[in-house]
């Protein structure tokens, strides 16, 4: 399994286990539809938190088992970046080419499209622009889906400061 996988895991396994100890206080801990929360509940929470719709759409893509065109979420996009400008794109060729064009910038997926973006996007992302990871992978996340350099970003990712993900 990879690092980020194992990492939402241990925080679903943190969250039920939290709710466990506050039901002494409040009885017993209740899932969205109000039964008894249970991991599969909080696994959904901790991928909604990270960017994903649902437990399994975090699975497929973190684990590196998406296709082209599927949706890769909000997980390589933060809050704070839809004040900067950016080239977005529904083209993953012309991406690249954008990519190609423009020294020194980044190529994200977001949900189905592809954004093409400077340093400030990746800091705000809670990520270091100077990562040796981004030169293995060209600055290329979408060309790079599923390499060791990409896991190793996905796994900085998630310890980003929790106001980078959308809540």
């Amino acid at each position: 399994m990879s690092a980020p996988l194992t990492e939402l895991k241990t925080r679903a396994r943190l969250m039920l286990n939290a709710a466990k100890r506050d039901q002494s206080t409040a009885g017993a801990p209740q899932a969205e539809h109000g039964a008894e929360l249970r991991l599969r509940d909080c696994l959904n929470r901790a991928a909604r938190d990270a960017g994903f719709t649902h437990w399994d759409h975090a699975r497929r893509i973190l684990g590196g088992l998406a296709a082209p065109a599927d949706d890769m979420g909000t997980f390589w996009h933060a809050p704070a970046c839809h004040a900067l400008l950016n080239a977005w794109f529904t083209d993953a060729d012309r991406a690249r080419t954008a990519l190609a064009a423009t020294r020194g910038s980044f190529l994200l997926p977001y949900k189905r499209q592809f954004v093409v973006t400077q340093d400030q996007y990746i800091r705000e992302m809670g990520l270091d622009p100077a990562d040796p990871a981004w030169a293995l992978l060209r600055r290329d996340l979408v060309a790079g889906y599923g390499s060791p350099a990409w896991a190793e970003l996905a796994a900085r990712r998630l310890k980003a400061p929790r106001n980078t993900f959308h809540q």
